[in-house]
C-alpha cells in the first residue's frame, strides 16, 4: 500500500508542467521515499500550484484543519512544500521536483541521497531539457551589455536584484552533491541567492544567510570573478532565485555538456559572444579558464565562438587581455520572449509536453 502512494505521488510531480519520468529501475520512487512519509505523499497531492492557506486546504479538502496546518508547516519545514510566512497568516503550494523540491533538500542532503539524484538526473535532465520555455535564462556579466540601449530590465543583473527587498545566499546544492560524491568543486560553494519583493521573507528561513541588497550586488561581482554563470528563473517579472553556476556541477550547465542536449533547449539567451580574429591574442584563457559550456575553439593563431553553443553569459569578455571579444544581442527573430511570469511559465510549459495539470491550478 505504502508504495502505491509514492507511484501516485510520482504521477503527480509528471502531471505538472516541469515534469518527474519514470524510470525501469525506480530510483524516482527510491528519492520520494527519502524525502515523504505516506502521509505526506498524500497530503502532497491534494494541493496546487496555487498559494493556499491552510483554511483554504481543509475547506477544500475536508481535512481536519488543526491537524493539517501543523502537517503543512512540518512540510514546509521539510522542503516538500513552498511556504511564505506574512506573519499573521502563511500560504502553501506544491513544488515541482525542479525548481523546487530538490533544491530545498539541501539541509539534508547526504551521500546516499547525492547518489540517487546523480542516478536519475539523465532520465529527468533528457525530458526536462527536451522542451520549451526553458526553465533558465542567463543574466550577462552587466558591465559587457550595459552600454547597449537595448537591454531589457529584466536582462540586467542588477535591476533583478533592485526589484527585490529580502536577501538570502545558500549553499549551491549541485556542489554540494558533488562534493558528497568525491568531487568537491574547487569554485565558491555559498553563490545561490534567493530574493522576494517583500521585507522580511526570509527572517524564520531555516538554512542559509541573510545579505542585503548591496551584499547580493557584491555577490554577484565575486561570482563574475570565480567564472560562475548567472542563471534565473526564465520569467520577464516573479523571479525568485539567481544562481551561479558552473561546468562540474551544474546540472542544467552539464545538460549541455554532459548529456548534449542543444544550449538553446537548455538556457534561454538573448546574447551570444563574438571574437575579433586580428584582436585576438590566442591566449586561451577564453576557453579553458571562463567558457563552461564548451562553446570556443582554437583555431590556427586565434579562437571562435561555436554560436549554437554559446549561452551568452559574458565571461569571456571580462578577461580577455586583448579586448577581442564583444557580446551581440540576437536579432528579434533569434530571441524568445520569456513568459510574463511563472504561471504563465507553467501554462506553456504544460502546453509544450501535451499535459493537463488544470486540477493542481
Amino acid at each position: 500500500m505504502a508504495d502505491e502512494i509514492y507511484q501516485k505521488l510520482a504521477r503527480v510531480l509528471d502531471t505538472l508542467p516541469n515534469g518527474f519520468p519514470a524510470t525501469e529501475s525506480g530510483v524516482e520512487i527510491k528519492l520520494l521515499k527519502r524525502i515523504f512519509t505516506p502521509e505526506q505523499a498524500e497530503l502532497f497531492c491534494d494541493l496546487r500550484l496555487t498559494f493556499e492557506t491552510a483554511q483554504q486546504v481543509a475547506e477544500r479538502t475536508g481535512r481536519p484543519l488543526a491537524e493539517l496546518d501543523r502537517q503543512l508547516k512540518d512540510m514546509g519545514k521539510a522542503g516538500q512544500l513552498f511556504v511564505i510566512d506574512f506573519g499573521e497568516v502563511m500560504v502553501f503550494r506544491m513544488l515541482p521536483w525542479v525548481f523546487g523540491i530538490y533544491e530545498f533538500q539541501l539541509d539534508k542532503l547526504d551521500k546516499e541521497y547525492a547518489q540517487l539524484n546523480e542516478e536519475y538526473a539523465p532520465f529527468f535532465g533528457q525530458q526536462f531539457f527536451s522542451q520549451t520555455p526553458q526553465l533558465m535564462r542567463t543574466l550577462p556579466v552587466e558591465q559587457e551589455i550595459s552600454g547597449q540601449q537595448e537591454v531589457i530590465s529584466y536582462e540586467r543583473v542588477s535591476d533583478v536584484i533592485d526589484s527585490n527587498q529580502s536577501f538570502l545566499v545558500n549553499d549551491c546544492v549541485c556542489k554540494k552533491e558533488k562534493g558528497l560524491l568525491g568531487y568537491p568543486c574547487d569554485r565558491p560553494v555559498q553563490v545561490c541567492l534567493a530574493m522576494a519583493p517583500v521585507a522580511g521573507v526570509f527572517d524564520k528561513y531555516p538554512t542559509g544567510r541573510l545579505i542585503t541588497k548591496q551584499e547580493a550586488h557584491d555577490l554577484m561581482k565575486m561570482a563574475e570573478e570565480a567564472g560562475l554563470v548567472h542563471l534565473t528563473y526564465n520569467v520577464q517579472g516573479g523571479g525568485f532565485y539567481i544562481c551561479n553556476c558552473c561546468k562540474c556541477c551544474c546540472g542544467v550547465l552539464r545538460s549541455i555538456n554532459e548529456l548534449g542536449i542543444p544550449a538553446s533547449l537548455v538556457i534561454n539567451s538573448s546574447y551570444y559572444a563574438e571574437i575579433d580574429a586580428e584582436k585576438c591574442s590566442s591566449c586561451g584563457i577564453c576557453s579553458d579558464e571562463r567558457c563552461q559550456v564548451g562553446a570556443i575553439e582554437e583555431e590556427p593563431d586565434t579562437y571562435r565562438i561555436i554560436k549554437d553553443r554559446c549561452i551568452g553569459c559574458g565571461l569571456c569578455i571580462s578577461t580577455c587581455p586583448s579586448e577581442a571579444i564583444r557580446l551581440v544581442h540576437k536579432g528579434a527573430d533569434q530571441i524568445a520572449q520569456p513568459p510574463v511570469n511563472e504561471d504563465a511559465w507553467f501554462e506553456e510549459r504544460g502546453r509544450m509536453r501535451g499535459i493537463d495539470f488544470s486540477r493542481y491550478k
